[in-house]
């Protein structure tokens, strides 16, 4: 058997860039996983509210809606300089956040500013850093690139989610805030490493002058593109769709989870954040190994077995029981983002890549509305009914969004299952 015949999991590594890139992004998911779950913690003890941790999760995500113009940017400073920019941003917040619980002033109504102001950049920089993976990454490792760079968030889930309850119940909030400087500085550092790619040419008219284009005009090109692109619009409503019905289930709501129906403490709700992340991590690498898949079909396949095991996971008393089914969820989720990220980077042109990311981003704004309505809805009818509606939903749906566009996700050779 060729060497060529068998993907290694190691093989993005050839390129420099990626092992600079890589590292960046892993130190950046950790600081996350460790800020959500501290975060989390904190506004659920200090208010007793479900409702303002769905309020505080909400916050994270404000900028999903000005995501797109992130992507206009990238695409013309390049994905390199603005990755670098934001991370900075990261470092600056989290400073603010750690003086102030060093002196004793913080409280929920500082932390919601600082999520707040947090939300407009944080929603994007999975957008821009899966646009800086295609633009320095040759065809035949895409897949593979975006598999292994995923696992940047399954082991920050897995080691920021523990390192950051661990700390927080050991030394205190500040120590754990003051590791997460660090974690940000050095990401800063490293993407500053990458590299930057050459910037496409400027648009021009016939008599070679340089065409002055707009942001905004560069937004609507990328989402007609989509638009007029059924394997991308299609993928568009997936994303859309786990960001209501699924996320919040297994993200926003998990602190709730842990305290008001298991009953168990910040190490406890560790467990259960690593549990799905150990899961989606088997799920990133297995894909890395595989390669060669039919991607519109294993979006389907994965995104119906997500809900389905989230319609058991709901309905568990107990953390062990709820471990072994958020392992299944995690595994089943990875499959389905990677996914929809190959469908898209494989579809966009290079001068487009940074705007449908950009508006791939935007979807995520499902994930706050859907957190908004759960609060709501487990006040009222509890915790169970409401993940049962909510995976029944993502189920139904599903079905539909393949029914409409079953020629461009299910045909064996439709576009979306080039391999």
């Amino acid at each position: 058997m060729s060497e060529t015949a068998r993907p290694s999991a190691l093989a993005p590594f050839r390129i420099r860039n990626y092992r600079f890139q890589w590292p960046a992004d892993l130190l950046t998911s950790w600081a996350f996983e460790m800020e959500q779950i501290i975060l989390g913690w904190y506004v659920l003890v200090e208010t007793g509210s479900v409702l303002l941790l769905t309020l505080y999760a909400s916050f994270g995500f404000v900028g999903t809606l000005i995501a797109p113009m992130f992507g206009v940017v990238g695409d013309r400073i390049g994905h390199r300089d603005l990755l670098a920019m934001m991370r900075a941003t990261y470092a600056v917040l989290a400073a603010t956040l750690m003086t102030l619980v060093l002196t004793g002033t913080l409280s929920p109504l500082y932390v919601f500013i600082i999520a707040i102001l947090m939300g407009l950049v944080r929603p994007s920089d999975l957008g821009v850093r899966g646009a800086l993976v295609a633009t320095i990454m040759p065809h035949d490792l895409l897949i593979g690139a975006i598999s292994v760079s995923r696992t940047t968030m399954d082991t920050a889930r897995i080691a920021g989610a523990l390192t950051g309850a661990g700390l927080f119940a050991a030394l205190g909030m500040g120590v754990a805030y003051a590791v997460i400087v660090c974690l940000y500085i050095s990401a800063t550092v490293l993407t500053l490493c990458v590299v930057a790619p050459r910037k496409p040419h400027p648009v021009t008219d016939a008599a070679g002058d340089v065409l002055r284009v707009s942001p905004l005009r560069d937004l609507k090109e990328g989402v007609a593109y989509i638009w007029t692109t059924p394997r991308m619009q299609a993928a568009m409503w997936v994303a859309f769709l786990v960001n209501l019905t699924a996320y919040p289930l297994s993200n926003g709501l998990l602190p709730y989870i842990a305290k008001t129906i298991y009953g168990t403490n910040q190490t406890g709700l560790g467990y259960l954040s690593a549990s799905f992340a150990i899961g989606s991590l088997a799920g990133s690498l297995a894909l890395s190994m595989i390669g060669g898949v039919r991607a519109a079909r294993l979006m389907v396949a994965s995104t119906v077995a997500w809900y389905s095991a989230l319609l058991v996971f709901v309905q568990m008393q107990t953390v062990p029981t709820a471990i072994l089914w958020l392992l299944l969820t995690g595994f089943c989720q990875s499959l389905s983002m990677i996914s929809v990220a190959v469908i898209l980077m494989r579809a966009a042109g290079e001068h487009l890549r940074g705007r449908v990311m950009g508006v791939r981003m935007m979807v995520i704004y499902g994930l706050p509305l859907g957190l908004l309505a759960a609060g709501s809805l487990i006040e009222e009818i509890g915790f169970a009914a409401t993940g049962t509606i909510y995976a029944a939903t993502g189920i139904a749906m599903t079905l539909a969004i393949v029914a409409h566009w079953r020629a461009e996700l299910w045909h064996l050779h439709a576009p979306g299952n080039a391999r």
